[in-house]
């Protein structure tokens, strides 16, 4: 028989929503972050947005993932190392607890060109486009003794 996860099955079981030890290391170099954050879980921040409600009727609400827009209008999905970090930025927030590699694709799902991590915190990271594509697409960055790190 074989066992196949359910919706009922929580991906991390045993999540105490702190930063993974992994990429609290590797905060301060942006080489070292991309290097795990494919492999560690992170938090998408989901919000609830008003709907539209019929005159006299319910109010209706959605639930979406924070995307931010840029000045030269670039869009890029927030995520969060902890739960305390997405606290801090937003406590009405609901933490998603996804893989680093599951956010890259859903910012490229949502047409986003950048994940921005831990956003208004001294960690801050951003993501940009190429390195988004190569999360998103399980590649790993590896460094060797040949030169500096590439991606596998």
């Amino acid at each position: 028989m074989t066992h196949r996860p359910s919706l009922a099955e929580p991906a991390f079981p045993d999540d105490d929503g702190l930063v993974d030890p992994a990429l609290a290391a590797a905060f301060g170099d942006d080489t070292r972050v991309l290097s795990v954050l494919g492999q560690v879980r992170v938090f998408v921040p989901v919000v609830a947005m008003l709907g539209d409600h019929p005159a006299g009727g319910d109010k209706n609400a959605d639930m979406a993932a924070v995307l931010m827009t840029g000045a030269a209008g670039r869009q890029a999905l927030v995520a969060f190392s902890s739960v305390a970090t997405m606290s801090a930025w937003n406590a009405e927030a609901r933490p998603v607890p996804v893989w680093g590699r599951q956010a890259a694709r859903a910012a490229l799902d949502e047409d986003a060109s950048a994940v921005l991590l831990d956003l208004a915190s001294p960690t801050f990271t951003v993501v940009e486009t190429a390195d988004v594509e190569h999360l998103a697409a399980a590649h790993r960055l590896v460094t060797t003794r040949a030169g500096p790190p590439c991606v596998t």
